[in-house]
Order: structure tokens, then C-alpha cells, then sequence
């Protein structure tokens, strides 16, 4: 968890890829892979991403989801990731955010022999919401850059179906959590938990 996310097709996200495809970068992704810009995103895809440029100014890049480590590492704990080796420095100064349309999350039922069993396919995102806004990390591989999402214990309803759930921002929290010098521990603080949960069936009319 997070393992899934859905960009859609609305005027917000073609300004975000618009401003993507401007990116020098997309030229040197698009040697090693095609990007994502629409529909369902899995870990290694190269999605769009806003960080902060070279300028300090709020930019939106390519990053391909997931840490290469002796597994792919696609999420981080907010609790332990400004001490864990692997995430430490990027929890510092290397901050990011993922626009997305919603997260998806499977329900977690524990059955009659105990065991936990995977159930239906949720989208979730806040009421309301454009953009959802999931906070991650990133760094460079082989000079390219890469993230993961961050996670943290979820609000009532999601935790009805897991027990976990993505860091989510408001808007208006966005350009402070990617700058290099804010201090995240403070902006976490005002992360979204309330969120409407869809069956991803009837929510995606399939």
C-alpha cells in the first residue's frame, strides 16, 4: 500500500502534463520507456511529479514510482522515514508531490480461518477533490530521478477497508512541502483524512 493510482483525463491534469512534456527530462525517460499520463499508474511507471527546479521555483518533472533497492521499495512510512537510511535524505530536502485523480485500495477481510483475504477495489481521493495531492520522496538513480509515496495509519473510513493510507495535502500545503528548507514535520500536520471511498467498479462505470 499505496500500490495503485488513476490519473484522469480533465483540463487540471492537461495543464500538468502540458507543463510535464516541457520537461528536458521526458526526452531521456522516453529512451529507457513511454510515460503515464492517463488511466491506471503501477510502480515503475514514469508519471508527473512537482518538485522544486534548479531555480527553487515549483515545477512539474517525470519520475519513475519506486527506490531500486534489493527490492523495489514503491512506499515509505512517514513515522520513520526522517531516521531510516534509505529515506533520511530525501525526507530533508528532496520532497515531493503526486498529482493524482485517486488512490486504489483493495479491502483487507480477515475470514473464518483467520487469515487475511483481499477483497473489492476501492478509488479513493477527498470529497470534492480535482487533484489529490499524495506527498512522496525522491532521489536520483543513474542520474535520473525516482520517488515513493509516502503512507501513514488512515482516517476512519479507509481504515475500515486498510491500515494504511497515503499522505495527502491540501492544495494550498503543496508549495511549502516541496521547499527544500520547510520543515515537513510541521506541515504533516495538516494532512487530509477524511476521504470518500467508491467501489472501483461503479466508480470507473466498468
Amino acid at each position: 500500500m499505496c500500490g495503485r493510482y488513476r490519473i484522469e483525463d480533465t483540463d487540471k491534469f492537461r495543464n500538468i502534463i502540458d507543463e510535464l512534456m516541457r520537461s528536458p527530462l521526458v526526452a531521456v525517460w522516453q529512451k529507457i520507456a513511454a510515460l503515464t499520463t492517463s488511466g491506471e499508474v503501477c510502480p515503475t511507471d514514469i508519471v508527473p511529479v512537482v518538485a522544486i527546479n534548479r531555480r527553487g521555483e515549483r515545477a512539474v518533472f517525470p519520475m519513475k514510482w519506486g527506490f531500486a533497492e534489493r527490492s523495489l521499495l514503491i512506499n515509505a512510512r512517514v513515522e520513520t522515514a526522517s531516521w531510516k537510511t534509505t529515506f533520511r535524505e530525501a525526507w530533508k530536502s528532496h520532497r515531493c508531490a503526486i498529482p493524482v485523480s485517486c488512490y486504489n485500495e483493495w479491502s483487507h477481510i480477515r475470514g473464518a480461518d483467520g487469515k487475511v483475504h483481499t477483497g473489492e477495489k476501492y478509488c479513493i481521493h477527498p470529497e470534492d477533490s480535482d487533484i489529490t495531492w499524495i506527498c512522496g520522496l525522491y532521489r536520483f538513480e543513474d542520474g535520473l530521478p525516482v520517488f515513493v509515496i509516502l503512507t501513514r495509519e488512515p482516517g476512519e473510513e479507509v481504515s475500515k477497508i486498510h491500515d494504511r493510507m497515503p499522505l495527502i495535502l491540501p492544495d494550498e500545503y503543496i508549495d511549502d512541502w516541496i521547499r527544500p528548507d520547510a520543515n515537513p514535520d510541521g506541515i504533516i500536520t495538516a494532512a487530509i483524512t477524511d476521504m470518500v471511498l467508491e467501489r472501483a467498479d461503479e466508480a470507473l462505470k466498468i
